[in-house]
């Protein structure tokens, strides 16, 4: 993945995201892709097609974007997600993958089969990237079912399942570690409590 690419995304999600919702900016590397998590909406009335499209400036911060764009870490404002396209075409990666949902914002850039190739080679390279793969996707996963409780302290772990896309038995056994290490408590019944998350910053 060119580190444009990546450098841009990053600048976005900076731009862009929800500084109200306490939950981070995400960055998660797999073996064949890295993904992007942001806390954040588009503006009111748009539409995916819209932010893929021609689209005026319309950053959620505007005055780091200001920030940025006086330090010459943006070029001009509006072009970012075009920009993105443009390298990954010019550099043979596969066009990146935008998801939104409510109050949270995705991207996925999938490796290209060159880059691939060049990396995963023998059986002892592949253990390894794969060993470091399941530990950033365990780390990540608790972070997006934290930011997932603190927004909906309610939900069952069939909820949070259905949310972040993993099995209710995944979801059962991150809770289980989160429970163990102290980030989060049941209060009340198993089907009418409700959870709380302990902050980083909490005695």
């Amino acid at each position: 993945m060119p580190e444009s690419v990546l450098r841009e995304a990053v600048l976005n999600a900076v731009v862009h995201r929800d500084y109200a919702i306490a939950a981070q900016i995400q960055i998660r590397v797999y073996a064949d892709r890295l993904y992007i998590w942001n806390p954040g909406e588009l503006p009111k009335d748009w539409s995916l097609a819209k932010l893929l499209g021609q689209h005026p400036s319309r950053p959620f911060n505007p005055d780091i974007a200001n920030a940025f764009f006086r330090s010459g870490e943006i070029e001009s404002w509006g072009r970012g997600i075009k920009h993105i396209f443009e390298v990954c075409q010019e550099k043979g990666t596969p066009d990146p993958i935008f998801k939104i949902d409510s109050g949270e914002f995705q991207v996925e850039f999938l490796f290209s089969k060159t880059y691939l190739g060049g990396v995963v080679t023998g059986d002892q390279t592949r253990e390894k990237l794969g060993r470091t793969t399941q530990e950033t996707t365990q780390e990540t996963t608790q972070e997006t079912i934290l930011a997932s409780l603190r927004k909906h302290p309610n939900f069952t772990h069939k909820a949070l399942a259905e949310r972040i896309g993993i099995s209710p038995d995944g979801v059962k056994y991150h809770l289980g570690n989160l429970r163990k290490s102290g980030r989060i408590r049941h209060v009340g019944p198993t089907k009418k409590g409700h959870w709380e998350v302990k902050e980083n910053n909490d005695e």
